[in-house]
């Protein structure tokens, strides 16, 4: 197989006007309990979108929907503009690689491979050469006579996608296939992942509920919550934009300041701050690597720029980070909030600190329109 260059972003974005799969007000119900409440997306042809959400969100519920496993209640769901709900799961190009990878111990890596071809009657003279081919991919064609029993967690993770590929999806969905193994394998099995999607040029559609994984995967986030898509962005925007109070809250850790904006001054405690935007009750999402401590020349401070929100704080806490060490910081009136510091160094009792107004996102609570 020759391996074909890694695609950027902005080349998936410039497939997102043709969507390979469109989710259209998808709803989904078990008995009175609604599990998806009106789901509607795209997803590029190539694209690696990651469906994050905490337990119960409906993430695994709509991977099933996709496949197959699972009838609607409502809406619908289109491949290349054509309805893909009506069609059988085992007539659909989509193939599944579920967090238990389900390999069976009594056939060799190459016949659990070949298995799908079997069930679906491939040509018998296809069959060598496709699981070669899906073995390759996958960097498994030593392993091909190995017993399942022989093989550490990655590969029998490596067995089960190359299971998948071979079956020459148009769409690939994984449930949590990663979870099952130990943190290092884990993100060595995090950039193999997206090096063989790149290389293969199949759509990942990718279930966790791991925020840090689905940073460093995907091209897309979709973050659901109750049933609900509460946004849908690329991971540096769905980090550094959020729409929402729960996704800053969910990706990453942040400072949500509940202020009053009056005039062009947004006042959270005794945080005062330039901004922008209509006035009233507004919550921002501060992330606490986005405030600095102030540095002193002979026990004095420059004066702040406009820009600059400056306050004091009593360090109640530090915990040692290895290069950044997390502050919790008191402001007076109960106020707490977390700092995230560059090498400081032991710190005790009060100190300045600043962040750029900029970095103060303002976000919508829930409710909010």
């Amino acid at each position: 197989m020759t391996n074909s260059p890694a695609r950027s972003v902005a080349d998936v974005s410039e497939t997102s006007n043709r969507a390979l799969l469109s989710i259209r007000h998808v709803l989904k119900r078990f008995g009175p309990r609604p599990v998806l409440r009106g789901i509607t997306l795209d997803v590029a042809s190539g694209e690696f979108l990651t469906i994050l959400g905490e337990s119960g969100s409906g993430k695994t519920t709509l991977l099933r929907l996709i496949a197959g496993f699972e009838r609607l209640d409502g809406g619908e769901i289109l491949m290349d503009g054509a309805r893909l709900d009506p069609i059988p799961a085992h007539q659909r190009q989509v193939n599944t690689v579920f967090q238990s990878y389900a390999i069976f111990p009594h056939l060799s890596v190459f016949e659990n491979v070949a298995y799908g071809l079997r069930a679906k009657n491939a040509p018998k003279s296809e069959i060598p050469d496709r699981v070669t081919q899906a073995l390759a991919m996958v960097k498994m064609s030593d392993f091909a006579q190995s017993a399942p029993s022989r093989l550490s967690g990655g590969q029998q993770q490596r067995v089960a996608l190359a299971r998948a590929l071979v079956n020459r999806p148009r769409v690939l969905l994984l449930d949590e296939p990663l979870s099952a193994l130990d943190a290092n394998l884990r993100r060595q099995m995090q950039t193999e992942l997206k090096s063989l999607q790149r290389e293969v040029g199949i759509t990942f559609i990718f279930v966790t509920h791991d925020q840090e994984e689905a940073m460093a995967l995907s091209d897309r986030v979709a973050l659901l919550r109750a049933g609900h898509l509460e946004q849908i962005a690329g991971p540096r925007e769905i980090y550094g934009e959020p729409a929402t109070a729960y996704a800053a809250e969910f990706i990453g850790q942040t400072n949500l300041l509940r202020a009053d904006v009056r005039d062009g001054i947004a006042s959270a405690g005794a945080i005062v701050w330039r901004t922008f935007g209509p006035p009233g009750k507004v919550t921002y999402s501060l992330r606490p690597e986005c405030i600095r401590l102030v540095p002193t020349v002979d026990g004095l401070t420059s004066a702040p720029d406009v820009s600059t929100a400056r306050f004091r704080a009593t360090i109640r806490n530090q915990a040692f980070g290895g290069a950044m060490d997390m502050l919790e910081l008191h402001c007076g009136n109960g106020a707490r909030i977390r700092a995230r510091i560059t090498n400081p160094g032991p710190l005790h009792g009060d100190h300045e600190f600043e962040f750029h107004a900029n970095d103060a996102v303002r976000v919508r609570e829930t409710g909010e329109d």
